[in-house]
């Protein structure tokens, strides 16, 4: 029986061999490629400035410090960069998946009369665009400047998400189910909510990630629409607060605390990041099993 077992076994060949442990060789390689720069940014916020310029930084800290990061936290502006940056981000995160689900359904539906027509228009917009000036004067008449809705609404509906999602709908739903739940006496509104979205959650996790993502990322639309500083969000927040700390630096005429706030300017910089970042990375964890199954998504044709 063992000899049996033992004579079943298919013998790896040679170039089977370095086909292996070259694809070992390269994923190591690339592992290192794309967590190296994380690690360094993690190790020059708690090293000596000096030492990162002077590129002995490298793989541990050197003279580590906590400096830059008492310096944030010390900050009342963080924490209300921090506030205003969750707010955007689970509000607008909200809307997005609120008009994306209500787009991608009726267009994943072939008994939508006019599906060609609003995919079209829906399509042009990836291709045009009014251009900021344009987009600043429609935001300005309607009344929004300078408030959180001309953070949330403007990006309101992604195309391009939208597209993931309707591909979804019509590739991963089988038609049975709806000719069931018709016959169950469901509408087209209660065959959504209890049908489609709870197996829509690999894609939905997907999709919410990356608007959740890009709203935490966002600096430049509160910079175009936001004149009052405590609406700004944390990415703004962090700018000032870089910029503040190196005019300082330079306007110092005493050459011991302009090389101090020169190196606190520097450390600024990475640990800023990381405070940026952190949040974000606790977040994937616990979506990252729907995210290993819904990236791949959009390779489906819809």
């Amino acid at each position: 029986m063992i000899q049996a077992k033992k004579s079943n076994r298919i013998r790896s060949s040679l170039q089977d061999k370095i086909f292996d442990a070259s694809n070992v060789v390269i994923m190591i390689l690339l592992l290192f490629v794309y967590i190296w720069p994380l690690w360094f940014v993690i190790i020059a916020s708690f090293s000596d400035p000096m030492e990162v310029q002077l590129g002995k930084v490298l793989f541990w800290p050197i003279k580590p410090s906590v400096d830059s990061y008492i310096e944030l936290i010390h900050r009342d502006s963080i924490w209300i960069g921090y506030k205003n940056t969750i707010v955007y981000t689970v509000l607008g995160t909200l809307i997005n998946m609120f008009f994306t689900i209500c787009a991608a359904y009726p267009l994943s539906r072939k008994d939508f009369v006019i599906r060609g027509p609003v995919m079209v228009f829906l399509l042009i917009t990836m291709y045009f665009n009014g251009g900021l000036i344009p987009t600043y004067m429609l935001v300005k008449a309607l009344g929004l400047v300078d408030t959180i809705w001309c953070v949330i609404l403007g990006g309101a509906l992604s195309v391009y998400n939208m597209l993931i999602m309707r591909s979804y709908f019509m590739n991963s739903i089988p038609p049975a189910l709806q000719e069931a739940a018709v016959l169950d006496g469901a509408n087209s509104f209660q065959y959504l909510i209890r049908v489609v979205l709870p197996l829509s959650k690999p894609v939905m996790a997907v999709i919410a990630l990356y608007y959740a993502i890009g709203h935490w990322n966002d600096y430049f639309t509160a910079l175009v629409y936001f004149q009052d500083e405590s609406k700004y969000p944390l990415q703004l927040v962090l700018k000032e607060i870089h910029q503040s700390v190196t005019a300082q630096s330079i306007d110092m005429s005493n050459n011991l605390d302009m090389e101090e706030k020169v190196k606190l300017a520097q450390s600024l910089k990475y640990s800023s990041i990381i405070v940026a970042t952190v949040p974000v990375m606790i977040l994937y964890p616990f979506i990252q099993r729907y995210f290993v199954k819904g990236v791949m998504i959009g390779s489906v044709k819809g």
